[in-house]
């Protein structure tokens, strides 16, 4: 047999026993861990050779037995051949205060099964010496020199409410650099589970949700994708993490990973006719998955089970997976509420640039008191004087100003190296002069870092535009990556720019910045580790106006947001085009209770409030409510929830973080502070709905008993809907007790809010 047939079969041997038909069950003698409070299990097991696990809860299978490993690239891979060298058991119970978030402590409790995998190198080898290694004579040594082989082990946590699981690499290993192929971490369902997805994509998530069938996603896969500035799509069955379902037996799953550090995000490969799905890393430009050097760990697997909707927005899994702060002091971070000189670019009414003078313009060479301006520019002088007046006579902390910096003539679609060096105003900027003046009205400014995904362009300025930012008291920076990315070839989701990501934060964090990066990466959780991660993008948006589907923002709290919050950039009230932007088209699907009802629904420690100050002028009963609600939490009570359908959730504020003088200086609804020196306890209430109207019974259980609160309750007017009466809405005050039902409609795409306030 010749040489090059040897190593055929060896190579098909090995790939039949790593792919081979499963058994149904898990072994009898496979490992067992228990969630805290016992509902869940895990099982796992070596099958021949091949490292498996399966979970079930309340005795119910979630997921069948599933095959983890890695298929390497020029060694052998870690898909077969594995002994089980050794199990460790553990538990964990702790109680921790975030920095900023949902409630004011969080309970991290889980117990830890920790596997310990050991591989030979005797593929390769018998390949080498050619024979297979099935070959009864063969006696080749498994191990490497030192007569250790690879080594893999798997952390497995498991909670009350799901699991994480991870893969590690000792240091004490036959593997020290290795470049992966893919990852081949399953999720075998139990069936066609309902989902709520998009599609798989290297570079973006900004698309519309689908609800459907595991079977369906194939057929509604391409269409659902929407054309943007950078993306990329793999496979008609490949969708995206956080993935939520729904079994018919109705339990909730969602498959979602924490912690993605030095590693490329995942997305879900569907193998629809069995329903498994398999991790499908973001490949580098040279199409390699990941460069792993030991010690070195993956993200974390995670499968969250609930019983209730609720229940999934409750949960804290994916933060409670990532590290503690990092960050001694954290005294500088803080929730902020802004308005933005941002809403009449994206909708067209002016500009970002300032000239049409340049169609080709390039970085410290072109001359702009050269040119004539457009009169276009949104963020000059005047104008940013007038939102910062708006800004401050109505609470506000920070204004955000794009379009600011020299550089936008040409700076979409060309992918250029040097686009913005982040320090140079144009013109009509006057830097110092609208720093100090939003400053004495007791606004700070919001940095704006367009990188067009220049990420070497990025890094080279980077740290003098930090240091801008702390000569003139910027302390908060919005980032953005819109194109594809230079380094040429690369991917948003790739594991090198995982690395720039984070690079990014963790320099802002020298110089005591904010970032709310645009874009870049889903969050997963890494904002419990960097607390000044305190925004990001990374789903569709209101930036999407008339492209955002009725019900989408049910589902996002369910998916996006469960790594972390999300600025959504809430608080349009003028859905159509034409009226903000004469001249433009097209109408936003939702009502203005709707965008009210975000403010809650959606959590945030950065909130924007997105119209134009003229569009909010005409509603200045309803912007109250924009006005009155903060934007961090020390208690959250998810009412009712159904993902896709609607979301009813009450939130009580962290008192430290409302500012009654301020709020109450600039005409609130209410003063915080009694004149008896008395604080009065606030709640806040939002619900928002799908296409269809509906009809909700909000309670009041969450109040405290004994104690009465004046309700301000703005809903749908009886006769609002998102098409034809999107701005009807009505305002009403009355007492409601722990004991009150409040009947509540909202409209097609509608929404209410309510503020509470104790008597």
């Amino acid at each position: 047999m010749s040489r090059l047939r040897i190593l055929f079969w060896a190579g098909a041997l090995a790939l039949l026993v790593a792919c081979g038909p499963k058994a149904p069950k898990m072994p009898a003698d496979a490992v067992a861990l228990r969630s805290p409070d016992g509902k869940m299990e895990l099982k796992f097991a070596v099958v021949d050779g091949v490292p498996e696990y399966s979970l079930d809860f309340a005795g119910k299978a979630v997921v069948l037995p599933s095959r983890l490993g890695y298929a390497l690239l020029d060694r052998e891979s870690l898909d077969g051949g594995f002994t089980l060298k050794g199990t460790a058991f553990d538990s964990f119970d702790e109680t921790w205060e975030p920095v900023w978030g949902e409630e004011a402590s969080i309970r991290n409790h889980y117990n830890e099964l920790l596997v310990t995998l050991e591989q030979g190198t005797g593929v390769v080898r018998a390949a080498r010496e050619g024979v297979a290694v099935t070959d009864p004579d063969y006696t080749g040594d498994l191990g490497n020199a030192s007569g250790k082989g690879a080594v893999m082990q798997v952390r497995f946590r498991l909670y009350d409410d799901g699991l994480g699981f991870r893969y590690e690499f000792p240091q004490e290993n036959a593997l020290t650099y290795f470049k992966v192929e893919e990852e081949l971490t399953e999720f075998a369902m139990t069936g066609d589970h309902t989902a709520w997805w998009i599609p798989g994509d290297y570079d973006t998530q900004e698309y519309n949700y689908t609800e459907s069938r595991l079977s369906g996603i194939r057929s509604r896969n391409e269409s659902m994708r929407l054309g943007n500035a950078s993306a990329e799509g793999f496979s008609s069955t490949g969708v995206q993490t956080a993935l939520q379902m729904k079994t018919a037996e109705g339990l909730y799953v969602n498959i979602h990973e924490a912690e993605v550090v030095d590693y490329p995000t995942t997305n879900l490969l569907l193998d629809d006719k069995a329903f498994v799905f398999r991790t499908w890393l973001t490949p580098d430009a040279e199409g390699v998955k990941g460069r792993l050097q030991a010690p070195c760990k993956s993200p974390w697997r995670i499968v969250m089970v609930c019983e209730k909707a609720t229940d999934v927005l409750a949960s804290r899994l994916i933060l409670n997976l990532n590290e503690p702060c990092a960050l001694e002091d954290v005294s500088w971070i803080h929730p902020v509420k802004y308005m933005g000189v941002w809403w009449e670019m994206i909708t067209g009414k002016s500009e970002w640039s300032y000239t049409y003078d340049y169609p080709s313009v390039q970085l410290g060479v072109t001359d702009y008191a050269a040119s004539k301006p457009h009169g276009r520019h949104g963020a000059n002088n005047e104008n940013v004087r007038k939102y910062i007046d708006f800004a401050a006579e109505n609470g506000f902390d920070a204004l955000l100003i794009e379009g600011w910096n020299e550089g936008w003539e040409d700076w979409f679609g060309h992918q250029k190296d040097a686009v913005f060096d982040f320090v140079t105003p144009y013109p009509d900027f006057d830097l110092p002069a609208l720093n100090d003046y939003a400053h004495s009205q007791g606004i700070r400014l919001v940095m704006h870092h367009e990188t067009s995904s220049s990420t070497v362009n990025y890094e080279r300025h980077m740290e003098e535009a930090y240091q801008l930012m702390n000569q003139y008291g910027y302390d908060a920076v919005k980032s953005g990556y819109v194109g594809n990315i230079i380094p040429y070839g690369e991917h948003h989701y790739s594991q090198p720019l995982i690395n720039h990501y984070l690079y990014a934060i963790r320099e802002a964090a020298k110089h005591h910045i904010m970032v709310n990066a645009h874009e870049a990466v889903r969050p997963t959780g890494l904002c419990r580790t960097w607390p000044n991660l305190i925004g990001n993008e990374a789903a569709m948006g209101n930036e999407y106006r008339a492209g955002i589907d009725p019900g989408h923002t049910t589902v996002l709290p369910f998916t996006r947001l469960q790594g972390g919050p999300m600025d959504y950039t809430p608080g349009i009230f003028e859905t159509d085009m034409s009226v903000t932007a004469p001249g433009q088209t097209g109408k936003m699907r939702h009502t203005l209770c709707n965008q009210l009802g975000l403010y809650v629904t959606f959590y945030s420690p950065l909130q924007m409030a997105a119209d134009l100050p003229e569009n909010y002028a005409r509603f200045m009963d309803a912007f109250q409510f924009i006005r009155d609600v903060a934007v961090d939490w020390d208690k959250s009570v998810y009412l009712e929830a159904e993902p896709g359908a609607y979301i009813v959730t009450a939130r009580h504020p962290r008192m430290s973080t409302l500012d009654s003088g301020r709020l109450s200086g600039h005409s609130s609804v209410w003063e915080f502070v009694h004149p008896d020196g008395r604080e009065h306890d606030v709640w806040y209430v939002g619900g928002v709905t799908d296409e269809n109207a509906r009809e909700v019974s909000v309670k009041f259980g969450f109040l405290p008993s004994g104690v009465s609160y004046e309700a301000v309750v703005y809903a749908d007017a009886p006769d609002a809907d998102f098409e034809t009466n999107p701005q009807a809405y009505t305002i009403t005050r009355q007492t409601v007790t722990s004991g009150t039902v409040l009947p509540l409609r909202m409209a097609r795409s509608g929404g209410f809010a309510i503020s509470l306030r104790s008597l």
